[in-house]
C-alpha cells in the first residue's frame, strides 16, 4: 500500500483535482524510436507556443526544430551532452529553445525583461498540447549552448535555452537498450515539494492558512 500524504493523495501523485493533461505529464526519457512525428501534429505542438502570453506581447523566444533523420536534428544531436545523446536521439524531435537577451535596434520589439520567463510560459504550453496529443515531452539543459548558438547562427540578441525532447514514449522493455543509469532515472517516482513549502501569506515561510482547511 503507498504511502498516503494529507488528504488522501498517494505520495508523490498528482492529486485527482489537476486536469488528466497534467497529472499524466511525465518528464520522458525512453522514447519510441520507430515513431515518426507528422508535420501537422508538430505544427500544433508548436501553435500552442505561439499563442502563449507575453510581456506587451513580445512573445520573445523562438525555437530550432530537428526531426529525427534530417540534418537539424543531427546537428542537435552533436551539441548535446554524453549523458543525453544516451536517450534523446530516439525522440521523434529535438527542439532548441531561444529567448531574446537584447533589443535589436532594427525592429520594433524591444528586450523584455521577462523574456526567460515567457519563455517558460510558451514551453509549458508545448508540454500540455503534447499530452494532450499522447505524446510526452522532457525538457533539458545539457548541451554545448556556445556551440548551438554558433551551429544554428543565432544572432547576438538571441541565446539557446534549453532542449525539449518530443515524443511518443517506448513501450515497456524497450528501456533495455539503453544504459543502466537512464533505465533507473526512467523509473523515478514523480516528487514534489508540498504546497505549504513554497506557497506563502503574511510573509515568507508563513504557509497560506487556506492550505489547511477542510
Amino acid at each position: 500500500m503507498p504511502e498516503t500524504a494529507e488528504h488522501g493523495t498517494p505520495a508523490g501523485a498528482p492529486p485527482d483535482s489537476l486536469t488528466p493533461l497534467l497529472r499524466q505529464r511525465e518528464s520522458v526519457m525512453v522514447y519510441d524510436r520507430t515513431y515518426v512525428i507528422s508535420p501537422a501534429d508538430l505544427r500544433a505542438i508548436l501553435e500552442a507556443a505561439r499563442w502563449a502570453p507575453s510581456a506587451g506581447n513580445s512573445q520573445p523566444w523562438g525555437f530550432v526544430v530537428g526531426r529525427r533523420g534530417d540534418e537539424t536534428h543531427r546537428r542537435i544531436v552533436r551539441v548535446l551532452s554524453t549523458a543525453n545523446q544516451a536517450w534523446a536521439p530516439a525522440a521523434s524531435a529535438i527542439i532548441i529553445t531561444l529567448h531574446q537577451v537584447a533589443t535589436d535596434f532594427d525592429h520594433e520589439i524591444a528586450y523584455s525583461d521577462y523574456a526567460m520567463f515567457d519563455l517558460g510560459q510558451a514551453v509549458a504550453h508545448i508540454t500540455v498540447q503534447a499530452r494532450s496529443m499522447g505524446l510526452q515531452v522532457r525538457q533539458f539543459g545539457g548541451f554545448d549552448h556556445r556551440a548551438a548558438n554558433e551551429a544554428f547562427t543565432v544572432p547576438p540578441h538571441w541565446t539557446a535555452t534549453t532542449g525539449i525532447a518530443l515524443g511518443r514514449p517506448a513501450s515497456h522493455g524497450e528501456e533495455a537498450a539503453l544504459p543502466g543509469w537512464v533505465q533507473q532515472r526512467s523509473r523515478l517516482p514523480r516528487e514534489r515539494l508540498p504546497l505549504e513549502a513554497f506557497v506563502h501569506a503574511s510573509r515568507f515561510g508563513h504557509p497560506a492558512d487556506f492550505l489547511t482547511d477542510p
